[in-house]
């Protein structure tokens, strides 16, 4: 008779079986009711509604949101195509937002489908998924993007309410900006003489800097004898910064969001001191801080590190080639891969402080303190080695978060932009809360974001003389709500005064 475990094992290899190809999603039907209630007693799947269930792990606390947010969009992909076929769309408004990269999980995401029954379905975590009977569009004006059928930004823009563009403006500046062929937009607008239509989007292009856009949208309208009343939808709202023309929506969103963003950090941080005139005391600063910054570093991504471990690490006792313990002990790992990463970031800000271009040298070194942050871990066979390659090639969630971090893809062209503007930027004190905050936000890496993005930031503080800031572990959940806000709600503000607050703390 097999044991308990080989029973489990079974079920797993089932499971395994259907996780192929990355699925996190499932209908209640691929598994047998054997496998099926023994995979969701040991924690290894969690219903979503009837009929489906998503994958997750053990030792997933009760009301953790992660399992269910990093598998929202397979589910409504899934979901859809099980119901509808391939007679579905999501609104308008989601198929831009999509477009302009933000993948962030809403409250409700609304599907259009002759199938609809103008229904809404609850899921997990106040979420939902509204069905609206609606006819389907011609299928040149959809698209479709990981099994997400969408509207094509053209057809989008000539659909959603003037309330868009006030509600999303990040959004909404990305996708005019970054629109190549006007050609499609003008077509959607001529053939349903849409006057009202034409004016608006004629507006939000002059609005955003493209007054070549426009006037050829009225001109247009005008020889096919339309009277166009031009209207500016973002009404009095921000005054935007040019754009770098950009087809590509990562890159044209995070230039956005910097320009919105920068003059909040402005605002509520303090003056930069100037670098240091006696370079020696600040850096010998910097190395008083170790021991304390690596513990709350470390802590803050679940390490059990304690400063006795982080001393025999600095101090060369730890010894993985004959101390098995050593070998095998992941929070030591984690230790000597912080103290080889601290001494590397040392080097940048050594360089920085000596009048390095900051942004620079931070774009030279980042990939440095990476595989310096993991060369432990790597060498003792805990982890492969081509994790020291570089960028993450899957996708990647951060746990609680709403924030979906961007496509695997985008990352190539999110990291080259990030530091663009890092290097175009004049004030350290933008550099360094919008730099950190940014890491986070594109997450490159499969793992050490967090521990990096600080890195960062305090190479950057340091080009303005700021002292090393310590973001402390008791503070976490703060922390984490502020980058929370600055991701999903677009408000720097908060975190730019947790920063400052940290920063004045002075552990």
């Amino acid at each position: 008779m097999a044991t308990a475990n080989e029973k489990l094992a079974a079920s797993l290899a089932q499971l395994q079986k259907l996780q192929r190809r990355g699925r996190r999603v499932f209908r209640s039907a691929e598994f047998s009711r054997t496998h099926r209630d023994r995979l969701l007693l040991n924690g290894f799947l969690r219903p979503v509604i009837r009929g489906w269930l998503i994958s997750s792990s053990p030792d997933v606390k009760p009301g953790d949101t992660t399992p269910w947010f990093a598998s929202f969009w397979e589910f409504c992909a899934h979901y859809c195509r099980q119901r509808f076929g391939g007679d579905w769309h999501l609104s308008p408004e989601q198929s831009l937002l999509l477009h302009a990269e933000t993948s962030s999980v809403p409250t409700q995401v609304i599907v259009y489908s002759p199938k609809g029954a103008n229904n809404t379905i609850q899921l997990p975590f106040g979420t939902s998924l509204y069905d609206l009977k609606q006819a389907l569009p011609p299928a040149a004006e959809l698209t479709e993007r990981d099994g997400l059928r969408l509207f094509r930004p053209a057809a989008a823009l000539v659909r959603v309410p003037e309330a868009f563009f006030r509600a999303r403006v990040l959004e909404a500046q990305v996708l005019l900006a970054g629109l190549r062929d006007v050609s499609v937009l003008l077509g959607l607008l001529l053939n349903g003489g849409q006057t009202v239509v034409a004016g608006r989007v004629a507006g939000a292009f002059r609005r955003v800097g493209r007054q070549d856009v426009a006037d050829e949208i009225v001109a247009a309208m005008r020889a096919a004898d339309h009277r166009v009343r031009e209207t500016d939808p973002f009404a009095a709202g921000p005054v935007f910064g040019q754009l770098v023309r950009t087809p590509i929506p990562i890159v044209g969103r995070l230039q956005a969001m910097w320009a919105s963003m920068r003059g909040s950090v402005l605002a509520n941080f303090p003056e930069p001191p100037g670098l240091p005139a006696d370079r020696a005391a600040y850096l010998a600063s910097v190395d008083d801080l170790y021991t304390t910054d690596a513990y709350h570093s470390l802590s803050i991504e679940g390490y059990a590190v304690s400063e006795t471990l982080i001393e025999r690490v600095r101090s060369g006792q730890w010894d993985p080639d004959h101390l098995e313990e050593d070998r095998r002990n992941r929070d030591a790992l984690a230790a000597r891969g912080y103290w080889q990463a601290f001494q590397a970031v040392r080097k940048s800000v050594e360089a920085i402080i000596s009048g390095g271009d900051a942004a620079s040298l931070v774009r030279a070194a980042h990939g440095d303190w990476y595989r310096e942050l993991f060369q432990p871990a790597v060498a003792a066979g805990i982890i492969p080695a081509a994790a020291l390659a570089g960028y993450r090639n899957d996708a990647v969630f951060i746990r609680t978060s709403r924030h979906v971090p961007p496509r695997w893809e985008a990352v190539r062209d999110a990291m080259p932009a990030l530091f663009d503007l890092l290097e175009g930027e004049p004030e350290p004190a933008v550099r360094a809360v919008l730099g950190h905050w940014l890491v986070g936000y594109i997450h490159p890496w499969q793992d050490g974001n967090g521990r990096i993005a600080r890195f960062l930031m305090n190479a950057l503080l340091a080009s303005g003389g700021y002292p090393w800031t310590v973001i402390r572990v008791e503070d976490r959940r703060a922390y984490f709500d502020a980058l929370d806000q600055a991701s999903v709600g677009i408000e720097i503000k908060p975190f730019v005064r947790f920063v400052r607050g940290q920063m004045q703390h002075r552990v």
